[in-house]
C-alpha cells in the first residue's frame, strides 16, 4: 500500500509539473488589426491557450486590453515594448506593465545600426539594468528577447557573451526564441547551458527545413515559421536543456500568415513533448 501511494504521489507530482504551453500574441497581429481583439481573443480561448504574452494593445487601452483577457480567463504573464519608450517612456512602461497584471516586462529588438557593435551593446546594458530596477520596485522582471543580430563576434565570444556578464541577474532575464538562436548558426542547448540560470522565457519556434542559418541580420521570411516539429529543430534535447536551466514559461510565437491554421497543429506536438 505504501508503495502504491508513492507511485501514485510521485504521478500526481509529475502531472501538476507538466509544462503549459501560452501564445505570444503576436502570432495573431493580423487577426486583431482586420476582426478585432475580442474576436480574436476567443479564438485564443478556443485553442485552449491559458497564459499568453502581448506585444502591444491594439489601439485599446492597458486597462480594457486587461478586461478583455480577464473576461476569457487568460493569464497575461508576460509584454514587450519597443527599446525606444525603455529609453525615454520608462515610467509609463512600469505603468502599463502594472496595470496589465504583467510579471514580466521585456524587449524583443535593440534599435542598432546594419551590424551591431559594443557600444550599441553597452547603451542596451545600462537601459536594461535601469528599467530592470524601476520595474523590480512594482514586482515585475525586466528581460530581453534575442533576436539573433546579437551573435556579432566579441573577445573570444559573442556580444550576448558580453550582455550576459555585465546585465544584473537581480533585474534583467533573458528569453531564448529557439529560431533566433538558429537561424544565426547557433545552438540552443549549448547557449541554454553555457547562460543556465539567466533564461526564465522561451519562444517556440520551428524553422522551416532547408532554409540557410548563419545570418545575423535577426530577419527572416516568415513563411519560414512552420509547425513545430516539422521544421529543423530538435525539440526534445531543447525542451530537456530549457527545463534544466530554469525556464518557467513557454510561449508559442508563429509570425507565418497561415499562424490560425498552424497553432492547433503545434499545440498538438507540444503534447507528444510532455506539454498539457
Amino acid at each position: 500500500m505504501k508503495r502504491l501511494l508513492s507511485v501514485l504521489l510521485l504521478t500526481s507530482t509529475l502531472l501538476s509539473a507538466a509544462d503549459s504551453a501560452g501564445l505570444q500574441l503576436y502570432s495573431l497581429r493580423s487577426q486583431f488589426t482586420l476582426r478585432g481583439v475580442p474576436w480574436t481573443l476567443d479564438r485564443v480561448k478556443e485553442f485552449g491557450i491559458k497564459e499568453v504574452e502581448l506585444a502591444g494593445t491594439y489601439n485599446l487601452s492597458a486597462a480594457d486590453f486587461k478586461a478583455e483577457l480577464d473576461k476569457r480567463g487568460l493569464i497575461p504573464v508576460s509584454g514587450h515594448f519597443p527599446y525606444a519608450r525603455y529609453k525615454n517612456d520608462l515610467d509609463n512602461v512600469v505603468k502599463e506593465a502594472k496595470t496589465l497584471g504583467l510579471q514580466y516586462a521585456g524587449c524583443a529588438w535593440i534599435d542598432h545600426k546594419d551590424s551591431f557593435d559594443e557600444a550599441e551593446c553597452r547603451d542596451a546594458i545600462a537601459t536594461f539594468n535601469r528599467a530592470g530596477e524601476a520595474l523590480a520596485k512594482e514586482g515585475i522582471k525586466m528581460f530581453y528577447h534575442l533576436h539573433g543580430f546579437e551573435f556579432e563576434k566579441h573577445g573570444d565570444g559573442t556580444l550576448v557573451d558580453l550582455f550576459m556578464a555585465e546585465t544584473k541577474p537581480e533585474f534583467v532575464s533573458v528569453q531564448m526564441d529557439v529560431l533566433w538562436v538558429v537561424f544565426p548558426g547557433q545552438d540552443p542547448v549549448k547557449l541554454l547551458e553555457k547562460h543556465a540560470g539567466r533564461w526564465v522565457l522561451m519562444h517556440l519556434k520551428d524553422l522551416k527545413k532547408g532554409v540557410a542559418t548563419g545570418s545575423l541580420s535577426g530577419k527572416t521570411d516568415v513563411a519560414n515559421d512552420v509547425v513545430l516539429g516539422t521544421g529543423q529543430m530538435d525539440w526534445s534535447a531543447i525542451l530537456a536543456a530549457a527545463r534544466k536551466a530554469g525556464v518557467r514559461h513557454y510561449f508559442i510565437e508563429d509570425e507565418s500568415p497561415t499562424s490560425m491554421e498552424q497553432i492547433p497543429q503545434s499545440l498538438a506536438f507540444l503534447r507528444t513533448q510532455g506539454f498539457e
